[in-house]
C-alpha cells in the first residue's frame, strides 16, 4: 500500500490549496478515504472524510464551508480542495486508508 500526497506549500491567509493523494496497493473504489492533519505541537486530528462511491462526505466543524473533499476512482487519487484559509490551518496534512495506513504527509503554511 503507498499513499503520496502533494500540493501543499506556503500560502497568504484567504488564499487557497488543492492537495491530492495517490493510492496503490489496494482496491481504492471500495474503500472509504480520510483527510487528517497535524499541527505543530497539537494532535493529529481528522479533517474530512469521504465513503468508497464519494456520495457521502463528513467535515471537521473547524473547516466546514470552506474545504471540500472530493475523490476520483479512475485516477485512485483523493482531494482536498482548501478555501479561504487560515493561519490556523497551518499543518502537514496527511491521507488515511483503513486503520494502518497513511502518507507521509504535505505541509501548509497559511502566513503573509
Amino acid at each position: 500500500v503507498q499513499l503520496v500526497e502533494s500540493g501543499g506549500g506556503l500560502v497568504q491567509p484567504g488564499g487557497s490549496l488543492r492537495l491530492s493523494c495517490a493510492a496503490s496497493g489496494f482496491t481504492f473504489s471500495s474503500y472509504a478515504m480520510r483527510w487528517y492533519r497535524q499541527a505543530p505541537g497539537k494532535e493529529r486530528e481528522l479533517v474530512a472524510a469521504i465513503t468508497s462511491d464519494g456520495g457521502n462526505t463528513n467535515y471537521a466543524n473547524s473547516v466546514k464551508g470552506r474545504f471540500t473533499i472530493s475523490r476520483d476512482n479512475a485516477k485512485n487519487t483523493v482531494y482536498l480542495q482548501m478555501n479561504s484559509l487560515k493561519p490556523e490551518d497551518t499543518a502537514v496534512y496527511y491521507c488515511r486508508w483503513g486503520m494502518n495506513y497513511w502518507g507521509k504527509g504535505t505541509l501548509v503554511t497559511v502566513s503573509s
